[in-house]
């Protein structure tokens, strides 16, 4: 078990519908992180940006972008998360993948479409979390619009909990605000580590992204955050005693409310 954590964010722009831009443009960003990372964060659809075109633009398991991801981790002995857009049984889903050094991976799918762009008519939801061990840590794996439904992320602590929540998103300049105030509400309720990245710059629909991500303290406060609208390399080092000992000292888990979802 390792109880420090080395993760690098990389907050970044994306060319529009563009795989071979965007893996360049990722690979000079790899290039600049030092060794001894342990985990590397990639934004939402990060070969092309949040596109609706998901029957010209996807790919399938092991296709090319997971295969740069596993020479990437295995390169950097890090692993690499961040969503593509894959096809599955003929349906299309908006992957969170998880690439260890080794090859293995895990996934999640996202759960909550963003009906306003019309995600919901282009992609299938996901069906259940996916909370993944990981150098002792447990990291819950979620994306962008998940981030306002609260029941969705709920920390069930003990043996069934997480210690890292990620969200990896397009979250437009319009709704900023909320962002950066629910990544804090998350970390808060669920005392635990909270990594929100989010792109730059506009997309091919003329939105724009400030990026504004940041990684926050199961204490609700900001470890960092990156300067909006400017590409940014973010190395922290999370610390899983303090975490342990404050959930000890404060433990607000013993008086949750009992759902299931």
């Amino acid at each position: 078990m390792h109880n420090k954590l080395i993760v690098s964010i990389i907050q970044t722009p994306l060319f529009w519908e563009d795989k071979t831009k965007n893996l360049e443009l990722l690979n000079k960003a790899l290039n600049g992180i030092k060794p001894g990372v342990n985990l590397i964060v990639l934004p939402e659809m990060f070969t092309t940006g949040f596109s609706m075109r998901s029957v010209e633009l996807s790919e399938e398991m092991g296709g090319p972008t997971m295969q740069w991801m596993m020479e990437k981790a295995s390169k950097t002995n890090a692993a690499i998360a961040g969503s593509i857009i894959i096809k599955e049984a003929n349906r299309y889903y908006n992957r969170f993948i998880f690439m260890l050094p080794d090859g293995n991976y895990s996934y999640y799918d996202k759960r909550h479409l963003f009906r306003m762009a019309n995600e919901h008519l282009h992609y299938s939801p996901g069906i259940q979390p996916c909370i993944v061990n990981y150098l002792g840590w447990k990291i819950n794996l979620q994306i962008c619009y998940d981030l306002r439904f609260p029941v969705w992320s709920r920390n069930k602590f003990f043996d069934k909990g997480y210690d890292l929540l990620i969200y990896v998103a397009n979250w437009p300049e319009r709704r900023i605000a909320a962002w950066k105030t629910l990544l804090m509400a998350r970390a808060i309720e669920n005392q635990a580590y909270v990594i929100g990245l989010n792109r730059v710059g506009a997309d091919g629909n003329g939105i724009n992204h400030t990026g504004d991500s940041g990684i926050i303290s199961y204490l609700g406060e900001v470890i960092h955050a990156c300067k909006p609208n400017q590409p940014e390399v973010v190395t922290v080092i999370l610390d899983k005693p303090d975490l342990e000992k404050f959930r000890v000292d404060f433990p607000v888990g013993l008086d949750k409310d009992d759902f299931h979802f």
